[in-house]
């Protein structure tokens, strides 16, 4: 059964999936299409979500009460990571972003009606409500929309998650959305960063310690994987981390147990774990470098993170939802991305990703001292480092030099978009 109340497109649906020999049955609405379904008593129905009247996503629910083992795929234009998260979650087996190629829809229909015959109970029956509550993940990319897609079904069990992708592509995003939308998002969300600490802290920071374990160990502490509860333990850049830490990583994911440092009775943890990693795993793998076991530990699933330069179709939405965060953040009213400063943003090749994006904005916004960031507002690419000397001290001068020649002089917002105070900057300077 196909829902959609563009008569054009029913038309085409239906002519293509007759002709690859399914039997169809068309409703121009979803009040249309619960009326007739339990006499067509369909294997699949596919649903448009944006409607008059009842939505698909509502069609969805009310399927899922009234009746067990039909597959529901949805599609919509309005390709988001809401509607897409809450298909998945709600229980649909795909999710389809208009406009929709009829071969890709007869494939996904001989896909279905494939897996149903393999599967004489059908799809899982259960539903649950969602509520977005992280508007951070932006794009209609069909990368990010398979993206949004996992993110659903992973919110509904707690496999472990390996999430890949260049630094600033925005992984911890994607970790705290499955986290959030979860049957434990109210347990803790820790984020620890893998090269922030040596061995010994990072093993404190998770396991904990006890009384004496190591210099400075003045009292007994708890760990992470104790505090989290059942909540998520995000392990960032994990593919930094030395053999030794991996070795104790690995313990505690297959016996869900852990040593806190010093301590001789074992704990245990219900902590789900999701660790991120912008290096290439198989090839530390090969250096001895990184344990294989480990590998396939934590990439029970795996979400490969597009870089920004492989979805520029995405920038202009993304630039134009962190303006928000912009002007929280300088204090400036700027509302709007000009067209010849938004055709820079296309142009380049953006090697640090969304982060750099975002910083590339929070500076024009400063420059910019009016409501729009134009094209001179703009400045693209590494401008801290330009000769053959490489110190940080020449590189921290330069840098701040030109942050305060693109501010006209002003110390105030330079400070500002340093993330400094104003001492520390007279100091620098």
């Amino acid at each position: 059964m196909i829902v959609d109340d563009d008569k054009d497109a029913l038309e085409v649906y239906k002519t293509r999936l007759s002709h690859a020999g399914f039997d169809v049955e068309v409703a121009e609405s979803a009040e249309q299409a619960l009326s007739r379904v339990k006499k067509f008593d369909p294997g699949l129905i596919v649903t448009d979500v944006r409607m008059s009247g009842m939505t698909g996503l509502e069609l969805l629910s009310k399927i899922r009460e009234a009746m067990e083992g039909v597959y529901v795929v949805v599609m919509t234009g309005h390709d988001d990571m809401e509607t897409a998260v809450t298909a998945m979650k709600s229980g649909a087996f795909d999710f389809l972003v208009k406009p929709v190629d009829p071969k890709a829809l007869q494939a996904l229909a001989e896909r279905c009606f494939r897996e149903f015959n393999e599967d004489d109970e059908g799809p899982d029956t259960e539903t649950e409500e969602i509520t977005l509550r992280s508007g951070q993940l932006i794009g209609r990319d069909p990368k990010m929309v398979e993206i949004y897609k996992t993110i659903g079904v992973l919110a509904r069990n707690r496999a472990t998650v390996l999430i890949r992708g260049e630094t600033g592509t925005g992984k911890e995003v994607i970790a705290r959305a499955i986290h959030q939308h979860s049957a434990f998002s109210e347990e803790p969300f820790i984020a620890v960063n893998c090269t922030a600490l040596t061995d010994t802290l990072l093993e404190s920071e998770l396991f904990g310690h006890t009384k004496g374990s190591f210099t400075g160990a003045i009292s007994a502490r708890k760990g992470y994987f104790e505090l989290a509860g059942a909540g998520t333990i995000f392990l960032d850049e994990i593919g930094d981390t030395s053999p030794d830490f991996q070795t104790k990583l690995l313990r505690v994911l297959q016996e869900r147990s852990f040593y806190p440092v010093g301590g001789e009775e074992p704990k245990t943890t219900h902590a789900r774990v999701i660790a991120a990693t912008h290096q290439p795993v198989e090839q530390l793998i090969k250096e001895g470098r990184f344990r294989e076991d480990l590998y396939f530990r934590l990439r029970v699933v795996e979400i490969v993170v597009p870089p920004l330069r492989d979805r520029p179709g995405d920038i202009p939405l993304i630039a134009s939802a962190l303006l928000g965060r912009v002007r929280e953040e300088t204090h400036r009213e700027v509302y709007r991305i000009s067209d010849a400063a938004l055709e820079n943003l296309l142009s380049y090749n953006w090697p640090g990703n969304i982060r750099e994006l975002e910083n590339a904005l929070m500076r024009g916004a400063i420059v910019a001292r009016g409501s729009v960031i134009g094209e001179d507002h703009l400045v693209l690419g590494d401008h801290s480092v330009t000769s053959d000397d490489l110190t940080l001290d020449l590189a921290i001068t330069r840098h701040v030099q030109w942050v305060l020649a693109q501010c006209s002089g002003d110390e105030a917002a330079a400070a500002e978009l340093l993330g400094i105070t104003k001492k520390k900057l007279k100091d620098l300077l």
